[in-house]
């Protein structure tokens, strides 16, 4: 059996989306006259669910049918605008091969819709590359609860110690860290020092390789 897995978040960790996803919600807030600051899309945005970000910028709960009515409007704001400009993080498809080439197991655990995760991984073409993916819709908790992370491992069969999680946001680098992972940070929308403690820091994939996950597991 397979000892270790690496678990990939994917927005602001395989591509740079946040940039767009923060263009999709202002044309969606601006549609219903919801105030917004860039600061709030910074603690409120990145990194969190839709559940959250409805919730929290509408001043109100949402969920149920409106939540899903307004989730999809946004997600599909954000599909349309990012569908030709897919790209991921510089040297990911390097660091992916390296991690394939030394027998490490890789999955997409996002908290996005998969409607989002199917665009972005078949653009890419790296469905091929990963054992597992799950999205918002294979989980009941969010991030920064650890379900996702949990229920990656059991179903690789890897214990959590062995597994090692790529995120770039304070809600998910705690899932991971709640989940017994261990960490490496993505610097793509925070520093250092907005982020809970990390077992590495990388500001893209030519900073990592195969071999410096197996010695971050192993130590």
């Amino acid at each position: 059996m397979n000892q270790y897995a690496v678990l990939f978040d994917m927005d602001g960790v395989i591509c740079h989306t946040n940039p767009h996803h923060a263009k999709a919600f202002e044309a969606f807030f601006d549609k219903y006259q919801i105030p917004y600051t860039e600061q709030e899309f910074e603690d409120h945005m990145y990194g969190k669910h839709n559940s959250h970000i409805m919730t929290y910028f509408f001043k109100r709960p949402v969920h149920g049918e409106e939540l899903l009515k307004f989730e999809n409007e946004k997600e599909e704001l954000f599909r349309d605008s990012y569908k030709d400009k897919v790209e991921t993080i510089p040297y990911y498809k390097n660091f992916l091969a390296d991690l394939k080439a030394n027998k490490i197991y890789t999955a997409v655990c996002t908290a996005a819709p998969r409607a989002n995760m199917d665009l972005i991984i078949d653009r890419l073409n790296i469905r091929k590359d990963m054992q597992l993916t799950m999205s918002s819709e294979d989980v009941k908790l969010h991030k920064p609860h650890p379900e996702v992370y949990l229920n990656a491992a059991e179903r690789l069969g890897i214990a959590p110690s062995n597994c090692l999680v790529f995120e770039d946001s304070f809600s998910g680098i705690t899932a991971g860290l709640n989940a017994g992972m261990k960490v490496v940070a993505v610097l793509s929308s925070h520093t250092k020092e907005q982020l809970p403690k990390c077992n590495f820091y990388i500001s893209d994939y030519s900073e990592i390789s195969a071999a410096k996950v197996l010695e971050i597991l192993k130590d």
